[in-house]
């Protein structure tokens, strides 16, 4: 029967996401919703893919990565050279996008997973402003004047992307490997001597997060006119680690809904920055002192209809023998 709720909710959620793009795409197409709402809803879904993709490396697996922004980058400019410089398709431009991204996963993955906590941020930090300081002196991409791109990122192809980043995450957590992913960041030392392979583990959720974080970069290059090395330093990624520490180290709902508050927040308050980030560091220390396991801690959104369901039976058995 649980099996049974599961698929009842992924396919009413399906189901819900693609009536919402539907109603979003008649009012885009429209002219109903104004350019600053439609930017506000591109925004959310980019956030969303980066926040789920980083939430499978640090809330699942437990490896706390600080370069999110790198993966990003290569996956933005690795679509922006496919589209402008070889004329493949937007479709072939996402793909590699992220299998760039991926590759770049993998060469940082493998030699830096063997650290842990303080060491392998500073790891993934270094890796994500390498990336930028190589775009920043690279001619063929434009340098630091930035390279121009054809805005090719449409509702569908965001809804879409989306869709697909949170089906492939929820089912590789739900996964034998998921499991094996989530031992690790539990306990790593008794994961590996129950027979679990650790590093491999671990640099496939990297990969994994990795790939769909150059998604979200092929995504973002062609929602813009222009992509700059500036727009992916290290406070970017430091944005995209907030999503996840305030949704709940381990909830990919909390990433989601995180993702879309702060994304709200974010662009209501991007005439004053200095304001934005007073915020952001209020919200942490709240969270820290009064929920310091996030929003949602590591329950995901479900759970609480579960308990509710749970609850309301326990009443009743209790009644029952009560009455008996």
């Amino acid at each position: 029967m649980n099996i049974l709720k599961q698929a009842k909710f992924f396919w009413t959620s399906i189901v819900l996401a693609i009536v919402f793009s539907v109603i979003m795409q008649f009012l885009i197409t429209g002219g109903t919703l104004n350019q600053f709402y439609v930017n506000t809803l591109f925004f959310i879904g980019i956030n969303i893919i980066l926040a789920t993709s980083l939430h499978l490396i640090i809330g699942i697996t437990g490896q706390f990565s600080i370069g999110h922004a790198g993966f990003l980058a290569v996956g933005a400019y690795a679509s922006a050279i496919m589209t402008m410089k070889l004329g493949l398709p937007f479709p072939v431009a996402i793909l590699v996008g992220g299998l760039a991204a991926a590759v770049a996963g993998l060469i940082i993955g493998i030699p830096t997973l063997r650290l842990k906590g303080d060491y392998l941020a500073i790891a993934t930090l270094g890796f994500g402003e390498i990336v930028r300081i190589v775009f920043l002196n690279i001619d063929y991409v434009g340098g630091a004047s930035g390279m121009t791109v054809s805005h090719l990122t449409t509702w569908p192809w965001l809804v879409g992307c989306v869709v697909v980043t949170v089906v492939v995450i929820a089912n590789f957590t739900n996964s034998t490997h998921g499991r094996a992913c989530i031992s690790i960041r539990e306990n790593e030392i008794a994961a590996d001597a129950m027979g679990i392979n650790t590093t491999f583990y671990k640099v496939t959720a990297f990969a994994i997060g990795a790939f769909f974080a150059g998604i979200a970069g092929a995504l973002y290059a062609h929602n813009f006119y222009i992509i700059q090395p500036t727009n992916f330093g290290f406070l970017k990624s430091f944005d995209i680690l907030i999503f996840v520490v305030l949704g709940g180290l381990g909830s990919m709902s909390g990433a989601v809904i995180a993702a879309i508050l702060l994304t709200i927040i974010s662009t209501y308050l991007s005439s004053y920055p200095e304001v934005r980030m007073v915020i952001y560091s209020l919200v942490l220390i709240v969270m820290m002192l009064f929920r310091p396991q996030g929003l949602l801690g590591t329950r995901e959104i479900t759970s609480f209809f579960k308990a509710g369901k749970t609850a309301k039976g326990g009443v009743q058995h209790d009644n029952k023998k009560t009455v008996a």
